[in-house]
């Protein structure tokens, strides 16, 4: 995140809140003043403020041990989800496939070069890498993030992908440019996406793209098992038909939707 703006309009202070919760993480959910600080780079004063202001709006408690995040937080990204309309829409999908394949399913969109998680109807079962709402995956290596890129132009992949990721994650498929491009048109030509343990070990995966009323894709769309107990020819053989069955009635939901008039109310003088 930028400590300082481009423009006249760049709130300072914002910034720095947003990096201070950023700054928490599954392997440091509790820290002290001085982790926060260094973890940061900003000053111990500066740090002690934007916390204490966060911790009176409910978005940090403190105790002996330091500071830690509060559930409020998650309301910052389900306000993300909600103002898109998008889960609602996917829901009676998504769960109807769950039924049938007995598998996850998960609905992520690109941010730079990761994919983020944006809904999800699970199965309890053990997998390499746990994954919720607001999970960040590097997309090349993963077939929500492939059905994605594939969507963009040669220019637009090489400037998304020369992002760093900020999952923190060190996937296992490290393709130089032939073999992604190579992938990615691929993709493009099947419409659809497939990995098998590029990301870590164990997981494999199908994804379809979701579109909107215009044929842009908006996001993709998953079914995740592990790789010990569902082969890739099941997986493509049955549970991929049922996946591009789910997103193109998504997608007709979605362009549906978009269809239907949104009425402006003057402000009354």
């Amino acid at each position: 995140m930028p400590r300082e703006g481009t423009g006249p309009d760049f709130i300072e202070a914002l910034a720095r809140g947003l990096e201070v919760i950023s700054a928490f993480a599954p392997d440091r959910p509790t820290m002290s003043l001085t982790e926060v600080a260094t973890a940061t780079g900003l000053a111990r004063p500066t740090t002690r403020r934007i916390l204490l202001t966060l911790e009176e709006l409910g978005y940090v408690r403190s105790d002996d041990r330091g500071f830690a995040l509060t559930p409020r937080v998650l309301e910052l990204g389900v306000a993300y989800v909600r103002s898109m309309g998008l889960w609602d829409l996917a829901r009676p999908h998504m769960e109807r496939l769950v039924a049938r394949t007995n598998e996850s399913c998960s609905i992520a969109q690109l941010d730079g070069s990761d994919i983020v998680y944006v809904a999800r109807v699970a199965v309890p079962k053990i997998v390499t890498l746990a994954v919720q709402i607001g999970t960040r995956f590097p997309a090349l290596q993963t077939s929500l993030g492939k059905v994605q890129l594939a969507a963009l132009s040669t220019e637009e992949v090489e400037r998304v992908l020369a992002q760093p990721t900020r999952s923190g994650l060190e996937p296992r498929w490290q393709p130089g440019p032939a073999e992604r491009d190579a992938e990615l048109r691929e993709v493009r030509a099947r419409g659809w996406a497939l990995t098998d343990e590029q990301l870590a070990p164990g997981i494999r995966s199908v994804a379809a793209p979701l579109r909107d009323g215009t044929g842009r894709v908006i996001a993709g769309i998953n079914v995740n098992a592990h790789a010990a107990e569902t082969s890739i020819e099941w997986l493509l053989e049955h549970h991929l038909p049922l996946l591009l069955q789910t997103a193109g009635d998504i997608s007709a939901d979605i362009a549906r939707r978009d269809e239907v008039p949104h009425l402006t109310v003057p402000a009354t003088p």
